[in-house]
């Protein structure tokens, strides 16, 4: 029997904003959202600092034109590091917060995916104190300043290059709890698992094939195309409220039990 708004009373109970199923929903969504958002910091301080700044500052295998820039552009220097500070942050906060989106669907995998987030995270910070001593260095303008501070810079850019294997790892776990959570769509996890398996192959081919610069570029575009999507989908999307009840109602025996 139904009532006379079409649903059983059942389900307009599950849907009441007092019952515990109804606020792990709103939950769930709220978590989905803030994901979304750490991951779209991450993507644009990861943009601005690495992939804009940097070109503009770092000149390879010219120690003289890249302190040259350091000095003549100080403020983009120190904006660039800010954003990888923000790279630092951004990464460590998605890390913990995909940690809770996942964890009723797999707190192994979901840990695993944390963790790979963490260290990566370290990996940026390191990278990110390459490039500031740099900047110091290259402001003392003394006779070694020069190819000292080319070579921070060039650490800085191993740092980036290594963080690949974990920026990887992290990928995999994340495309298959997509894919065993129900929250995303199948492709989706598909491709964040290619991606992840294309992260750490650029790696290989980065360190054994220096000038297969092609290579290295085609491997992490499915990746790219991954995390574009998932923070869209976070962000828009979130989680649907049927994923999330039934989710939810796998675990009724301990909210009973509460």
């Amino acid at each position: 029997m139904t009532s006379g708004h079409g649903d059983p009373p059942h389900k307009r109970a599950l849907h009441h904003p007092t019952h515990p199923w109804s606020s792990a929903m709103t939950g769930t969504k709220r978590t989905a959202r803030i994901t979304g958002l750490a991951y779209l910091g991450l993507a644009l301080t990861g943009f601005l600092g690495y992939l804009l700044i940097r070109q503009q500052l770092y000149v390879p295998d010219d120690a003289t034109a890249t302190t040259a820039n350091l000095i003549a552009h100080e403020p983009l220097a120190r904006l660039g590091i800010l954003a990888d500070l923000g790279m630092v942050g951004t990464q460590a906060v998605t890390a913990v917060w995909f940690w809770r989106l996942f964890r009723p669907t797999d707190p192994v995998a979901a840990g695993s995916l944390a963790l790979f987030g963490l260290v990566n995270s370290v990996t940026i910070l390191v990278g990110t104190m390459f490039s500031a001593t740099a900047l110091n260095v290259a402001l003392r303008a003394d006779a070694t300043s020069a190819g000292q501070a080319q070579l921070l810079y060039d650490l800085n850019g191993a740092a980036f290059t290594l963080g690949a294997l974990f920026f990887g790892l992290w990928l995999m776990p994340m495309g298959w709890l997509a894919l065993r959570s129900g929250y995303m769509p199948r492709p989706l996890g598909w491709l964040l698992l290619g991606g992840g398996v294309g992260y750490v192959l650029s790696l290989v081919v980065a360190v054994t094939l220096p000038d297969a610069t092609a290579a290295v570029s085609a491997l992490v575009i499915p990746a790219t195309i991954g995390e574009i999507w998932m923070v869209g989908h976070l962000l828009v999307k979130g989680v649907s409220d049927r994923t999330a009840a039934d989710v939810h109602q796998d675990r009724s025996p301990q909210l009973a039990a509460a």
